[in-house]
């Protein structure tokens, strides 16, 4: 037998986790590159195969930790980055997914799996300790720092972000050979900037001329948007502002509600599927710190002015891009007007922000990564 395309190459497995859209938008990034090639890519669900209350528990009180206590998913994310060990429960948890993955795995006989979230990545691990060690698995790791919760000796490569994250993979006892700085898998279509970007703005409804400045808060909508967009109000520049809330309806409405209120013309959107536009159009981008949406802003090369970050990875990632210099972090919303002013300017400081941006970006880790699957994939049998 002989994959589609004559690769010779099975379809792979792609284990994402719903919370949020950056896990699935990485998997969907590399499926696509795969694509290229003739190999097929299904993506699922990892949270789907765990016990329903544990999946409910995880993927639901997540969202409503982060919205309502961060500080408490703060705690809980801070206390597991210490643990030395798996837990109990995370082995059960783990061992629990695997076994309910094993039809599905044995249906589709994958020639790799890959994860996109820490969970699957633990669930793998067990299911090649218990089933199938020689089953090639992949993990991307997608912030700027690595949880303890992705690291495990028998998977078989990484892809990551940073050569920090790889030296403290390494330092955790993972084979430096299984490790490659990849960046974090984007759309291609974020790092292809258009050639007329005025046309560009006009085909968005936008104006061609002035400054544009893009606001997001994720697939779910989190961070203070309704606060941000009152600030960007009174920036002296004016920026025409678009705001893009997810798939957060509730917020969506009120924030419409709230612009027509106030006046002052700020475009409120919720899911799109064409983000990459909106990007190349804006000349700044005021986001939470996700790893995805910092990632497409960088190979995009629109300048990142960073709401203050959630407890645990956002606030890890934060600190990462501030620290090199490819972001700007307004740790209130009354610092966005200076901080937007700097990113869209000319000055010194905005020029230093732009080259550290371009650093750090990886427009390309999806073709990287694709590259190292197709790799990796176990040959199918003739």
């Amino acid at each position: 037998m002989v994959a589609a395309g004559g690769t010779g190459v099975g379809p792979v497995l792609f284990l994402s986790a719903r919370v949020g859209e950056g896990h699935r938008a990485a998997a969907d990034a590399v499926r696509e590159r795969l694509a290229v090639r003739g190999i097929r890519g299904d993506v699922h669900d990892s949270y789907r195969y765990a016990a329903s209350l544990f999946s409910k528990v995880v993927s639901d009180g997540y969202i409503g930790m982060v919205r309502t206590i961060p500080q408490l998913y703060g705690v809980i994310y801070d206390r597991a980055e210490r643990a030395s060990v798996a837990g109990g429960f995370r082995r059960w948890a783990a061992e629990f997914t695997a076994r309910n993955l094993r039809p599905l795995i044995e249906q589709m006989q994958p020639s790799a799996v890959v994860c996109t979230h820490a969970f699957p990545c633990g669930v793998m691990s067990a299911y090649k300790r218990l089933f199938d060690a020689p089953l090639p698995v992949l993990g991307i790791v997608t912030d700027f720092v690595v949880h303890p919760f992705w690291i495990y000796r028998n998977i078989d490569a990484y892809a990551v972000a940073t050569p920090e994250i790889r030296a403290a993979m390494i330092a955790r006892g993972i084979d430096d050979a299984r490790i490659g700085v990849d960046g974090i898998p984007v759309d291609t279509r974020f790092g292809l900037l258009p050639d007329d970007r005025g046309a560009l703005r006009a085909e968005l409804g936008i104006p061609r001329e002035g400054a544009m400045a893009l606001v997001m808060g994720g697939g779910l909508g989190l961070g203070p948007l309704g606060k941000t967009m009152r600030a960007l109000a009174r920036a002296e520049s004016a920026p025409t502002q678009v705001v893009i809330v997810g798939r957060n309806r509730r917020l969506e409405a009120r924030l419409q509600e709230e612009a027509q209120r106030e006046g002052g013309g700020a475009r409120v959107l919720g899911f799109v599927r064409n983000v990459f536009d909106w990007m190349h159009a804006a000349d700044v981008l005021v986001t939470k710190p996700g790893g995805l949406s910092t990632s497409e802003a960088l190979a995009a090369r629109v300048p990142l002015v960073l709401l203050p970050p959630l407890p645990g990875q956002e606030q890890r990632n934060a600190r990462y891009l501030t620290a090199r210099g490819a972001a700007l972090l307004a740790r209130v919303p009354g610092d966005l007007p200076e901080l937007v002013e700097t990113a869209i300017g000319a000055g010194p400081r905005a020029q230093r922000l732009r080259t550290a941006a371009a650093t750090l970006a990886h427009p390309d880790a999806a073709e990287r990564i694709a590259a190292r699957v197709a790799r990796l994939a176990v040959p199918v049998s003739a």
